[in-house]
Formats: C-alpha cells, sequence, structure tokens
C-alpha cells in the first residue's frame, strides 16, 4: 500500500509539474524570445526483492526548453546583415533624394549657368545679358554650398547614430555580462539550467547581433563570450569591455570607434566593425557613400572653378581689362596626424585639372622616404619631384609642397576636393567685368595684294607681359616674314606663330610686303569669343585625362547614388526574406504552438487523474486493512 502511494504521489507531482509547464507556455505564447519547456521524466531508482526491482514511481529529471542552436546563430547572422542594410539603404536614399533632384539640384544649375554665357555670347555688350550671368553663377555657387551643408546635416546625423549605436551596444553587453553572472549562480545553485535566464540573455545577443557583427563562445559554466570586429571582446563571462566613440586622427567633426580593452589600453576598429550590423552599415555609408559623394561634388565644383576662371582669364571685359576670376574656392585641406612628432606641413594645390580625382590621400614619412596612398583602397600613388617649392610632388594633378623637418612615422592627411563644394562663391559683381571678349584682335592690311589670311589668334599664357602689345608681321618675300620689324621666319602656310602669349596662324599665299596685325581688343564690346568658350565648357573633357567633363562627372555621381540606393533596396529587401525565414525556423523550434499545447495539457491531465486514482485505490487498501484488524 505504501509502495503504491509513493508511486501515485511521484505521478501527482511530476504530472502537476507537466502541467504547470504547459500552462506556462500557453501563457508566454505571445512573449517576444520565449522558447517554449518541455518536462522530462524519469523512473526512479527500482527497489529490489528477492524475485527482481520493483519501479518506485518518476520523477522530473529536467524542464529544459526546446530551441535550435544553429537557427538561433542563423537568425543572429542574418540580423546582423539586416541591420546594416537597414542603416546603409537609410542613407544612400537621402543621397540620392539630395543629388539626384532634376529641378532643384545642380545639374540644373550648371545648365543655366551655361545658358546664361550663351545668352552673353549673343548680345556680349548687353549689360543685363551679363548681370543675369552673374546672378546666375552666384545661384550655382549657392547650390553647391547648399548642397554641401545638407551633406554636413546627414554626417552630423550619421555621427549621432553611431554615438547612439555604440550606447546600445554597451548597454546590451552590461545586460548581458549581467545575465551571464545570474545563470552561472543559478545553474551552480540546482545544477539545472535557468530557462527563462538563457532566453533573455538569447534575446539581448540577437539584439546586439542587429548592432554589430558578433562571435558567440560558450562557456562550461552556462556564461558566454562575445565577440566583435576581429576578434575584440566585449563581453567575458561577467566582465565588460566597451567601445566608445572617439575623435579621429585627423578630423575632429570625424568620429572613429575606439575599443577599450583591459588595463586601460585602447584601439581604433572603425574599419574592423564596418561588416555587419547598423554600426556597420553606418560607418559603411559613410565610407561608400557620404565621403566619396562629398569628394565628388567638391571635384565637379573645384573643375567648374579652375577651369572657368582659366578661360575667363584669357578674356576681355568692357573696360579693356583682361578677365579676374569669376569663381573663388578655399585652398585644398591638408590635415596633419595629432600624434605626429615632426614638425613638417604640407601645403598643395592643383596642377592639372585633367589629374584630379575625387580621392583622398594620405601622405607618409617612414624616415627615409614620403609615400602617397589612395584613401579608398590604400594603394600606393608614384610621386615625382622632391616636395620642394621648387621642384614639388606631383600625383594625380597634384603639386606638394612640405617643409619643416618630419619624423618617421608622420602622416598627412589630403582633401583636394573636400572644400570644394562648401567654399564655392562668385568673385565679380559687376557685369562691366564680365570678360566676353578676346584680349586680342588680328587684322590684314586693306593694301595686301596676296591671298594669305590670318586666323582670330587664342591666348597660349595670359600672364604674358607683352599680350596685348601691338605686334605686326610683315612679308619680306612670299616665303619670309619679320615681326616689328626685325628678324626673317620661314613661312609654313597655316603653321603655328607663337608671339607674346599669344598663337595665329596665316594661310593662304601672302605678297611681298603684305602685314598682318595682332594688337589688343580693348573696344571690342562686340566680341562674343571668350563668351562662347565658356559656354562650351560644359561638354569640353577638362576631367579624368581629358576623357569626362564636368556635367559627365556630376552625371556619374548621380548615377553612382542612384545605382547604390536601388541595389541596396534590393539586398535589404531580400535579407529582409532571409530574416524572416530564419525567424520562422526559430519559432518552428522553439516557438509556442497552441494546439500542441492544448494537447500536452489533456495529456497531463489525463495522467494527473490516474496518479489521483492510483492515491485513491491506496487509499481503499489502507483502510480495507483497518477494518480486517478492528474486526
Amino acid at each position: 500500500m505504501t509502495d503504491v502511494l509513493q508511486i501515485g504521489l511521484s505521478g501527482l507531482l511530476a504530472f502537476q509539474r507537466g502541467l504547470s509547464t504547459t500552462a506556462n507556455n500557453v501563457a508566454n505564447a505571445s512573449t517576444e524570445g520565449y522558447s517554449r519547456q518541455r518536462v522530462d521524466l524519469a523512473s526512479r531508482t527500482p527497489q529490489g526483492f528477492g524475485y527482481g526491482y520493483v519501479g518506485t514511481g518518476v520523477e522530473v529529471a529536467s524542464v529544459r526548453r526546446i530551441f535550435d542552436q544553429f537557427g538561433i546563430n542563423q537568425l543572429r547572422t542574418s540580423s546582423s546583415s539586416l541591420g546594416q542594410l537597414d542603416a546603409f539603404s537609410s542613407f544612400a536614399n537621402q543621397l540620392d533624394d539630395l543629388l539626384g533632384n532634376p529641378n532643384a539640384g545642380i545639374a540644373s544649375g550648371m545648365q543655366s549657368f551655361f545658358n546664361a554665357w550663351q545668352d552673353v555670347s549673343n548680345d556680349p555688350a548687353s549689360l543685363p545679358a551679363r548681370q543675369l550671368l552673374l546672378a546666375q553663377a552666384q545661384s550655382l555657387a549657392d547650390r553647391f554650398s547648399s548642397t554641401d551643408s545638407r551633406l554636413n546635416d546627414i554626417e552630423r546625423d550619421l555621427n549621432g547614430r553611431i554615438r547612439s549605436t555604440i550606447t546600445e551596444i554597451n548597454s546590451l553587453a552590461t545586460t548581458i555580462a549581467r545575465y551571464n553572472d545570474d545563470i552561472v549562480k543559478a545553474t551552480a545553485g540546482l545544477g539545472q539550467p535557468p530557462n527563462d535566464l538563457l532566453d533573455q540573455r538569447d534575446q539581448a545577443l540577437e539584439k546586439l547581433s542587429a548592432l554589430t557583427n558578433m562571435t558567440v563562445l560558450d562557456e562550461p559554466d552556462g556564461s558566454v563570450n562575445v565577440f566583435i570586429g576581429s576578434g575584440q571582446a566585449i563581453v567575458l563571462r561577467s566582465q565588460v569591455l566597451g567601445l566608445e566613440a572617439g575623435l579621429n586622427e585627423f578630423d575632429p567633426s570625424r568620429l572613429d570607434v575606439i575599443y577599450r580593452g583591459g588595463g586601460g589600453s585602447s584601439q581604433l576598429v572603425t574599419s574592423a566593425l564596418s561588416d555587419g550590423g547598423k554600426l556597420g552599415g553606418l560607418l559603411q555609408a559613410r565610407t561608400e557613400l557620404l565621403d566619396p559623394a562629398r569628394n565628388a561634388l567638391g571635384q565637379v565644383a573645384t573643375a567648374l572653378a579652375l577651369s572657368v576662371n582659366a578661360q575667363h582669364r584669357e578674356g576681355m571685359d568692357l573696360t579693356g581689362a583682361l578677365g579676374a576670376d569669376l569663381f573663388t574656392l578655399s585652398p585644398p585641406q591638408a590635415l596633419a596626424d595629432e600624434s605626429n612628432t615632426g614638425s613638417a606641413s604640407v601645403a598643395f594645390s592643383i596642377s592639372d585639372i585633367s589629374g584630379l580625382t575625387a580621392e583622398d590621400y594620405s601622405l607618409r614619412y617612414d624616415g627615409a622616404n614620403y609615400g602617397l596612398l589612395r584613401g579608398s583602397d590604400g594603394q600606393a600613388v608614384a610621386l615625382t619631384g622632391s616636395g620642394t617649392g621648387a621642384d614639388p610632388f606631383v600625383a594625380d594633378g597634384l603639386s606638394i609642397v612640405l617643409s619643416g623637418t618630419a619624423n618617421a612615422g608622420d602622416r598627412f592627411l589630403l582633401r583636394p576636393t573636400r572644400l570644394g563644394a562648401a567654399t564655392l562663391q562668385t568673385a565679380i559683381s559687376d557685369p562691366r567685368a564680365v570678360a566676353a571678349a578676346a584680349p586680342i584682335r588680328t587684322s590684314a592690311a586693306g593694301t595686301n595684294t596676296g591671298s594669305g589670311a590670318v586666323s582670330a589668334g587664342e591666348v597660349l599664357d595670359v600672364s604674358d607681359g607683352a599680350l596685348l602689345d601691338t605686334v605686326t608681321i610683315e612679308f619680306l618675300t612670299d616665303s619670309t616674314y619679320s615681326v616689328n620689324g626685325a628678324g626673317s621666319f620661314a613661312y609654313t602656310g597655316g603653321g603655328d606663330i607663337d608671339i607674346n602669349g599669344w598663337r595665329v596662324q596665316i594661310t593662304g599665299a601672302p605678297a611681298v610686303n603684305d602685314t598682318f596685325t595682332i594688337q589688343s581688343n580693348s573696344g571690342g564690346v562686340g566680341d562674343n569669343r571668350n563668351a562662347l568658350q565658356l559656354a562650351q565648357l560644359q561638354n569640353q573633357a577638362v576631367l579624368a585625362g581629358g576623357t569626362a567633363s564636368i556635367s559627365d562627372t556630376f552625371g556619374s555621381l548621380v548615377g553612382s547614388i542612384g545605382s547604390k540606393a536601388q541595389q541596396a533596396a534590393l539586398n535589404r529587401e531580400a535579407q529582409s526574406a532571409i530574416a524572416a525565414q530564419a525567424r520562422e525556423q526559430v519559432l518552428a523550434t522553439s516557438g509556442v504552438n497552441l494546439d500542441e499545447e492544448a494537447a500536452d495539457m489533456l495529456r497531463w491531465q489525463q495522467a494527473y487523474q490516474a496518479a489521483a486514482q492510483t492515491i485513491s485505490v491506496a487509499n481503499s487498501m489502507f483502510q480495507t486493512l483497518l477494518s480486517a484488524f478492528q474486526r
């Protein structure tokens, strides 16, 4: 009777635990991160008799959670990729909307500016046309500045998100470390895993995976270690080693990610965290979208200003003066690493527009030589020259001059175009100063008897002090000529004649004593030759080694950003489906199925009722025995 009672009681208690666990599953059916639990039963140690062993009932071996570690790992991986694509796609769409606006963007402003030059060429003496040109120039400069300002706003937003994401990562790392401590204590206390704590820690790990790419390693005591980046530990059991946002060694307006290790050590991990999670997406958006966009926009603004200024200086305004710069720009930006120990400084300028790229560069001194590396891929760029004022370093259209003394390891960040869009301004406000005319004009004497003709001429060197001096070319014979009455030069029909910074060609068959005059074009208010040259700059190949125009380059920028935005959206959509599938896989294993729980509830209830009946039988047997003794 006692055996029957004990067996019945053991079943009653075990089945009660089964009912409680099933009820707990039902209650948490909608709880995020909850893994359904199952009661594992085991038979008690049997009691031996001479005729054999007799069972003594049942006991609860464990209450375990049902989960698929492989599925959870897949979910973390997909969450990390989705977090990265979410952040990247968001910024790609912002840049696409900003740069691709066909009405309010840069492209329409450039078109209006060059159209205004065409209007000036149609009526070069018109002050209203010149005033409209200056207004369009200022409007274009304002659009560049406004767009760069908006890019600054986007960068500040990005910096804010980097800070907040780092704060979230540190907070989750602290939470995981706390769960580690609680799990270790709970496991040691009962010898069984604390399922709810494990679920909560897994949920924290999943949230962390959405923020950064990570690796989780299990410890025998139930704790986990979490590593990010290239192996930096941010959780070691109950110890937290966090991240922080630090200022870039070159640019204090730019944030880097610093890893704070044990013993107060620190490590720059920005590049190591650029792959995976929201933080990786933010860092990737900065390096692959924002930086290239700002540099390329600056490249367009710089090329526009320098090419327009160069051509404008080759013209003459209504007062008879040579043209001045139409636009102004700040000098290219050279930033020294804050850790430099030498006294060296760098100044550089753009010496060849056709070689100008949208790259940043790192200039490094190894103790013996300087080396130049591209910022986008770290590849070396060939340097010529010695870096002095008389013999500067030359690379990619840049002229680099060093002063002072560098020590080994000193570095400089060169940004040729970063400030181009932000600092572009007009330098002329007087419409009479618009240099629409060519500075020289040519003529043939009315008494010439030959068939020779002289070209309109072109400027080779506007800085030549004798550019506007009058020059007379007189033919001594039909094959030789003198210049201002001096010398004898061989004549080649159509050949270049270069004098005083200009060039002309004489064609045909000049006769003896035929003369041609090249002189200042002062008073040539109806001349539109320089205005025509300026109007054609829009489509003139001045960049990429003379293969791309300013408009082409800006179009490539807009197309590149648009393509990346579209691709990011497609990748995000695909990754979202993968993440949803991974979550469904986890839920299929760990999620609570109410139909299944209802069946389990009925099974446990029936078992519980049967155990209660066993106890009732034991009671009846005991009462019968008592009755027998009472007689």
